[in-house]
């Protein structure tokens, strides 16, 4: 964040000053909307949720730290008082952007955002200064929060843009707009928010090839043909990346390794270098190379980026993230968020590390599916059984149980169903073995992280 005053800010922001003694007090730290994360010098954002009210937290968080509150009324300590919290926040957002002028780098897609934004950080980061957003803060709250994390110094502005609906990308386009836009992958996520079918999720999708000035770079999947459909839509150069052999930026040789972790020869128009990935699944060359085409894109040569990608580990809590239990249990907590293409993902990927071990898949359900939930779901179930997963427990009273009945009727699994988390745990406490491997995977409204972590403390 560069130091302002909140004079200042208040006059970007059209704001009034309430409980402020002196005007001219700084802001020399980022913005936070949970108090908990408030850091001295500071900005609490107050957002008002479902569950939460953050203008009760306005005066511990001003006790912890914080230089003032931005708010929608007066809460006591020094305030910041707009209309609208989290338009100001973006107004603010743009106009720290506008001065520091970095390159930023936005990406989407329906699965894979959060791996490929942590991987291309940690390629850049040896390079020059780089911002990426944590963890997977990509709406119209935490992509702000990021930009005002970025100083005078910030070179590289990795964001992660979720889409939960149309529109979302134009508006956070409209903060941040992109010199790189990286476009990974139209999936089934949000589906049921964005009209009901993969067009309406490629449409919302482009929205952030179509924020590129003429000098920018659309980045497509070339392995993608609803992404690579969005190649009109955009005025900016098109950079072509994936495992066809029509991609000037591509993987070959792709192999897998020990303990599920793939290898492949990065090709690129300048060269080659091969990638060992620490990261688990074959899915992760599709992220490994949407990381290299960006870096490929702003300079940085085949063996640094073979070289950023090979180094780079996991970052993210709940992404096929490893915890390791008593008696030698390993569970993997993929409970971040689930659709359909993620959990085909994360299951194949358990199976491949499992080798010889026994295998228990703990699944809850994926959300907003639209009318083709159940069917979605019951295609999980068949999955499972395919693969040979040894237990399933299948958590939840609706469409989660259509991936219990389908794996049940395909046969050769040991099926058990789960009303909620705690009787999950419960089930699941009593089935496990010595050195099993358990997966835990569901949309993040289902809680099932918590039943992941209960696991490996056991």
């Amino acid at each position: 964040m560069i130091p302002m005053t909140l004079a200042e800010i208040a006059r970007i922001l059209d704001a009034g000053l309430h409980d402020v003694t002196d005007p001219e007090a700084l802001v020399t730290a980022p913005a936070a909307v949970d108090s908990r994360e408030v850091v001295r010098g500071g900005l609490f954002v107050a957002t008002a949720g479902a569950r939460v009210d953050g203008h009760d937290y306005a005066a511990k968080a001003v006790a912890d730290g914080a230089t003032a509150v931005l708010a929608s009324r007066p809460v006591g300590v020094p305030a910041l008082v707009v209309e609208d919290v989290q338009q100001a926040l973006g107004v603010l957002a743009g106009h720290v952007l506008a001065r520091l002028d970095p390159t930023v780098i936005a990406l989407t897609g329906s699965v894979g955002k959060t791996t490929t934004k942590d991987l291309l950080a940690q390629i850049l980061e040896p390079h020059a200064p780089t911002i990426a957003t944590d963890r997977s803060f990509n709406n119209e709250l935490g992509l702000p929060i990021t930009v005002l994390r970025a100083g005078p110094e910030t070179r590289y502005l990795v964001l992660e843009m979720g889409a939960g609906t149309k529109g979302d990308l134009t508006y956070l386009t409209g903060i941040a707009p992109p010199d790189l836009s990286l476009v990974l992958n139209v999936g089934a996520a949000h589906v049921s928010r964005m009209g009901g079918g993969l067009a309406d999720v490629a449409e919302a999708k482009g929205e952030l090839v179509e924020a590129l000035r003429p000098e920018g770079h659309a980045l497509l999947n070339a392995d993608d043909p609803y992404v690579m459909g969005m190649a009109g839509r955009t005025r900016g150069k098109i950079v072509l990346y994936g495992r066809t052999a029509e991609a000037p930026l591509r993987a070959e040789e792709v192999r897998m390794g020990d303990a599920a972790r793939p290898s492949f020869d990065l090709v690129t128009p300048t060269g080659r270098a091969r990638v060992e990935l620490g990261l688990i699944g074959e899915h992760q060359v599709a992220n490994a190379l949407a990381a290299a085409a960006a870096a490929y894109t702003l300079g940085l040569s085949v063996e640094q980026i073979a070289g950023g990608l090979s180094a780079a580990g996991p970052r993210s809590a709940g992404r096929f993230e490893l915890l390791d239990g008593t008696d030698g249990v390993t569970v993997i907590n993929d409970a971040y968020n689930a659709n359909p293409e993620s959990m085909r993902a994360g299951l194949r990927a358990f199976k491949a590390l499992a080798g010889d071990r026994r295998t228990i898949a703990v699944l809850g359900g994926m959300g907003q599916q639209a009318d083709a939930s159940r069917s979605r779901h019951a295609q999980v179930g068949r999955l499972v059984a395919e693969l040979g997963i040894d237990v399933l427990i299948a958590v939840g009273e609706e469409d989660e149980r259509a991936i219990a009945e389908e794996a049940r009727q395909a046969g050769g699994v040991v099926v058990h169903t789960a009303g909620d988390v705690r009787e999950a745990v419960g089930l699941a406490t009593g089935l496990l073995r010595p050195g099993d491997l358990v997966f835990v995977k569901a949309s993040s409204e289902y809680g099932l992280s918590a039943c992941a972590l209960e696991l490996a403390a056991l």
